[in-house]
This record gives structure tokens, sequence and C-alpha cells, in this order.
């Protein structure tokens, strides 16, 4: 198994326990991801010193006010060393208003430019105020613009009504712990929907612990809960699903 998106350095529990509990519940791979302020540098060093561990680097964007020239060059720098796989996480957030809009969109923009040139998949970021889609449209419209050919993740999926709109692109989808709520059904329908070959899971740890440890703090062991829920709601073995996602994480990280 394999967790596509975690954040060990934000996690309660010290990172050779996560990792150790991680491999004795068979997730074998997992992407740190780096959140910008520093966390890209702890990402990579995490991976430098466990192999079932590779980094993400970019930056939230709820964290992209002041975003300018200098940091998009660091993250470029950063994105050449070979425990990184990814660019990100970064997007759009119209959900906690804590960077200005323009900030984001600038961040938001010269980290696809990077991911492009570096030819590394890119990790998206999209959250919205509850019944709005404007930061999802926006995300589909950068992307549409910019991305080109780059892969992309849609990190912590909660768009089921663009799930169509992901798949016709291209995009990989990637399924947290939320999927396995009592009130996401749609979720569930739409990781039943989407094609296999884009199909990804994650814990987002230490958030959206999944139903059986629900109210906990997340890590990336808990992600064989989700993908349990997520084969069920495909009606396939999990043993099945277990090869789809990671043949698919191996295809887009390279790892």
């Amino acid at each position: 198994m394999i967790d596509s998106h975690t954040h060990l350095f934000l996690c309660e529990r010290p990172e050779d326990e996560l990792v150790e509990a991680a491999l004795a519940a068979g997730v074998e791979r997992m992407l740190n991801v780096g959140l910008g302020d520093g966390r890209n540098e702890i990402a990579i060093a995490a991976a430098e010193r466990h192999a079932s561990v590779f980094a993400s680097v970019g930056r939230h964007p709820t964290e992209a006010t002041g975003f300018d020239d200098a940091e998009a060059e660091r993250i470029a720098a950063l994105a050449a060393h070979e425990e990184v796989r990814a660019i990100g996480e970064t997007g759009i957030d119209y959900y906690r208003e804590t960077a200005p809009p323009a900030d984001q969109r600038r961040a938001f923009e010269a980290q696809v430019a990077i991911a492009r040139e570096r030819r590394l998949p890119i990790v998206i970021h999209g959250r919205d105020k509850d019944g709005e889609t404007a930061a999802i449209d926006e995300i589909f419209d950068v992307l549409d613009a910019q991305a080109g050919d780059t892969p992309v993740i849609l990190h912590c999926f909660s768009a089921p009504w663009r799930a169509a709109d992901a798949a016709e692109r291209g995009w990989h989808c990637s399924f947290a712990g939320h999927t396995t709520y009592p009130a996401s059904g749609a979720l569930r329908e739409a990781a039943a929907q989407l094609p296999a070959e884009l199909l990804l899971v994650e814990t987002d740890a230490p958030y959206l612990a999944p139903q059986t440890v629900r109210g906990k703090p997340n890590e990336p062991a808990y992600v064989v809960d989700t993908a349990r829920v997520v084969a069920a709601a495909r009606g396939v073995p999990y043993e099945e699903l277990e090869e789809t996602v990671e043949a698919n994480a191996r295809a887009v990280f390279g790892w």
C-alpha cells in the first residue's frame, strides 16, 4: 500500500515510530508533502533518512502571502533533489481566507511552471466555502491553461461533481479519510466510478483520520482503512485495490 500525501513533520508521534507503524501496516511508500517556510527542507530530510519516504516541495495556498520570485527560485532549486518526486501542495483555498487571492494565484501559477519545467507531477489543494465552487473552478482553469501534460494529483479529493472532468483530463484523484465518513456517499461514488489508472489514496496526516479512528490524529498506517472503504465502493478485493494504487503511484512519482 502507499500513502500519496502525508505530513510526517506535523504528526504527534516521532517520525521513526510513524514510519515503523506504516511499514508494519503494509504501507511501503509515502509522499511527505512540504508546505513552505522551512518545511520543504524538513520533508526532504525525512526522505533522506527513510527508504520508504519521498518528498514534495511547495508553498501551501493558505500561506502564499508575499510569495515572490525568490520563493519560486527556492522551490525550483529544492525540486532538483533526488528524493523530491512532486511539486506542491499548491492551489487555491477560499475557505480559510488567510492569504490574498492574488498571492495564492501567483504562487499557484509559479509552482505549475516549476512542475512543468522539472517534469514533476503537481499536488493540488483546493477548498471552497460550503456551497461554493470558485476555488475549484479557478484551479481547473489555471491547470487547463498552463499545466500542459504535467501529471496532476487532486489531493484530498473533495469535488465529486468534477470527478468526470478530472478523469477526462487524465488527472489523478487521491481519496483521503473523509471518504470513509457516513455522510460522504458522493465521494465513495466518485471513487467507484473513477478509471482505475487515475486512483490514489492518502491520509493527509495528521488530518482527516478515517472513520475507524475518527477523532484521533491521523498517520500513514491508517491509509489502509481508507483503502478498504474505497475497495468496497469499487466492488473489488482489497488486494486488487492495493495493486492498483501502488502501480499508479509508481507511475506518477517514479518510486
